[in-house]
This record gives C-alpha cells, structure tokens and sequence, in this order.
C-alpha cells in the first residue's frame, strides 16, 4: 500500500471511531472499557508487527510512534476502568477514616501526643 491509501485509512479509522465512540450514551462507558482495552491490545500488537516489518526509517519511525500511543491508550484505558469500578465497589464497602494517635487516646485532635499531658496540665489543673 501507498502511502496515501495508509493515511486516508488512518484519517477515516478517526473519524469513524470519534462518530462511534460520541454517540454512545454515558451510561455505557463503563460496561464498554473491558472490550475496549482488548482492541488497544490488538491495535498494539500490530503496530508491533508493522515496526518489525518497516523497512524504510520515516515507516519505523511512524511505527514506533503508533507503539507509544497505542501503549499509552492501552494502559490510560486500565487505569480508567480501575478508577470506574472503584467508584462503584465504594458504596458496598466502608471505611474508616484515619485518626491522630491523640484522638486515639482519647484526646481531642491537635493536642499532642499520648503521655504528653493536655494543655490544662500544663497550666496546673487537674482533669
């Protein structure tokens, strides 16, 4: 193939999965992530296969690039679908919130470390 056939499929492969990807309604996103991530697998082993049969250095190059993105795309769309079903999963799940060791010990927030004694004590009161 030339490399005009190439770029017209690039830019119509564009185009056609901004058209797609835009009209799909925002509750779908999240059930669509899994089968998305198994195309940028597959869009990520041919950009492999195409940079080990390159044979001119502009074709390896543009190979390379594609392997970035698609490497990019491949994990941004795992870490998407990690933060998506973290906020799901949140809901059935409670947690607990991290105190300071005086709140711990039973003291108020901020007022020093166990053992240390409160501020009245050191102003000579008793508790």
């Amino acid at each position: 193939m030339g490399p005009v056939v190439l770029l017209t499929v690039v830019v119509l492969a564009v185009f056609v999965g901004f058209e797609v990807v835009s009209k799909v309604t925002s509750k779908l996103h999240t059930p669509l992530m899994s089968g998305a991530n198994a195309i940028h697998g597959i869009i990520l082993v041919g950009a492999i296969i195409v940079a080990g049969q390159a044979s001119d250095p502009w074709v390896l190059g543009i190979a390379l690039l594609a392997v970035v993105l698609a490497t990019v795309n491949l994990v941004g769309g795992f870490v998407v679908t990690d933060r998506m079903l973290e906020m799901f999963s949140a809901h059935k799940r409670t947690r607990i919130p991290a105190s300071s060791g005086a709140a711990k010990a039973g003291g108020a927030a901020g007022e020093g470390h166990p053992g240390e004694g409160s501020s009245a004590d050191a102003a000579g009161e008793s508790k």
